[in-house]
């Protein structure tokens, strides 16, 4: 997963782009990059680490230009090459850059293609810089000098024909101004707004609205699936529906964990879809107890996005809400830590229990989801050691079992802690006394409330149902290997062991 920003302004870009990538900084944070223009040179940073960590002084003064865009990374499939942190650049047509967040399916068959067929080298291991690649070619195939936004508009037309799978993109084309492309069905989320000064009319694309927000733009609404923004240099913003056949089927883990809860994503405010999943938990808690009162004696949400959940459930129920857990805000989010050793590690880091919100209580904790299990079976000991008498745990999603394909980090199938387990089975396995999931439907009800004309959800890891057509079990299979801890910690090591050479060197 990754946050993308773009801006065409009448000023000066850099610091506005910074801004953005802090405020989109939980959508990634292995690398980031930045790459501005003046209209005629592009100026570009990028590395790995957080925001903070990347972008010092002497950067941000050499990245002039009044048109930029900007990327916060974390791989989605363990990596954590340099080589893959974007934005992107290929020389040819223009000079082009690109920030992707998503995953192309049909990546492999893509980068045969564009060796055999366009005679364009990819030199990496990165889907971003197939897409890239893919667009610079359809925008030559425009033979324009100077491409307008109808020639933009007709090649991202060729990069919906030929892609497949999930990405939301922002490119820059040197001289011409920047687009944003969303792919037909809309997986990933794109924004778009404006922002009158004295100057004119500034533009900005982001991967959610809370990055419009802290610049003073005013959010003009969701890039539509297969749709394109084009502003050009000169702050003229055109649009248009560039694939004949569209659905709207955004990601629904966005309302799980992965956005902000002051977002809005297609017409929908975050926050409410997860108060809402509060209100329906609370419901299939009640029916599970449908027999008797329930013996729930305090609610305490799981740090910070089971929180918003948390709040109505302890409502509904007429039960004390409590804070029993107090978080470190300098360890970053565990599922997204490359090797389960590191995931293991943190969790204790990350968390500290309030012994008194626990002790000769009955406790509900509420996450927002529960993945492979070891962090929820640290939590619950956490709790049992500061003194509860009972623990239950209620996940605001449905239980996880099969891969995310459109561009979330999550594992392998077999290391879900749900794969091939009941609800039953996983709380014993996480120490649970018992163990309650969100009902799918219910879940897609919490944000489909918000804009009924959403037609669905992409929920295949709840369901396995993957809305492109084009997974088979080879893909899964393959995909597996990639994304399995030991192959991540086989990858860690020698990230590790490739940096120490290179400091090595720096100091020789």
């Amino acid at each position: 997963m990754c946050g993308i920003v773009g801006i065409v302004s009448g000023k000066s870009v850099n610091q506005e782009l910074y801004d953005a990538l802090t405020v989109l900084q939980h959508r990634g944070q292995d690398a980031a990059g930045m790459v501005t223009s003046d209209g005629s040179h592009l100026h570009l940073r990028k590395g790995n680490g957080l925001v903070r960590d990347v972008f010092h002084q002497q950067h941000m003064q050499r990245l002039q230009g009044n048109v930029g865009i900007a990327h916060c990374r974390y791989p989605t499939a363990g990596s954590s090459s340099s080589a893959e942190a974007q934005p992107m650049y290929v020389n040819s047509p223009y000079g082009i850059t690109l920030a992707h967040n998503g995953n192309l399916t049909n990546a492999d068959a893509l980068k045969a293609d564009l060796f055999r067929t366009d005679l364009r080298h990819i030199n990496t291991n990165s889907d971003s810089e197939v897409l890239l690649n893919v667009l610079a070619h359809e925008l030559q195939e425009q033979h324009a000098l100077a491409p307008s936004a109808q020639d933009v508009f007709k090649a991202v037309r060729g990069v919906h024909e030929r892609c497949r799978g999930a990405y939301a993109a922002v490119a820059m084309i040197i001289g011409a101004g920047i687009v944003g492309f969303r792919d037909p069905y809309g997986i990933r989320p794109l924004v778009y707004g404006k922002r009158e000064t004295e100057s004119g009319t500034d533009y900005m694309l982001a991967s959610e609205s809370v990055a419009l927000d802290l610049l003073g733009f005013e959010m003009l609404g969701s890039v539509a699936p297969g749709e394109a923004v084009f502003i050009s240099n000169d702050g003229v913003l055109e649009k248009e529906v560039c694939a004949d056949e569209t659905r709207l089927v955004p990601c629904i883990f966005e309302h799980v964990y992965l956005a902000r809860p002051d977002s809005i994503i297609d017409d929908i405010s975050v926050y409410k879809s997860r108060l809402r999943m509060g209100e329906y938990l609370a419901d299939r808690i009640v029916r599970h107890y449908s027999q008797h009162d329930h013996d729930i004696d305090v609610v305490i949400p799981i740090p910070d996005t089971g929180r918003t959940a948390a709040l109505p459930l302890a409502h509904h129920l007429n039960v004390k809400y409590r804070e029993g857990f107090i978080k470190n805000r300098y360890i970053g989010r565990t599922f997204i830590m490359p090797g389960q050793q590191q995931r293991k590690k943190s969790v204790r880091q990350k968390l500290n229990a309030i012994e008194l919100e626990f002790r000769d209580k009955n406790v509900l904790l509420v996450d927002d989801s529960i993945v492979r299990g070891t962090t929820t079976e640290q939590i619950i000991q956490m709790a049992r050691d500061a003194g509860a008498r009972k623990v239950f745990m209620a996940s605001a999603a449905p239980a996880l079992r099969y891969q995310n394909v459109y561009g979330i980090d999550m594992p392998a199938r077999e290391e879900f802690v749900a794969h091939e387990h009941t609800d039953e089975e996983v709380a014993k396995i996480i120490g649970a006394d018992w163990l309650v999931y969100q009902d799918i439907d219910d879940l897609k009800s919490s944000a489909m409330e918000g804009n009924p004309g959403v037609e669905d959800f992409e929920c295949s890891v709840f369901d396995g149902k993957y809305v492109t057509g084009d997974i088979d079990d080879s893909y899964l299979e393959q995909l597996s290997l990639d994304r399995n801890d030991k192959m991540k910690q086989h990858r860690d090591a020698q990230y590790n062991a490739d940096n120490n050479v290179l400091e090595l060197h720096n100091h020789a």
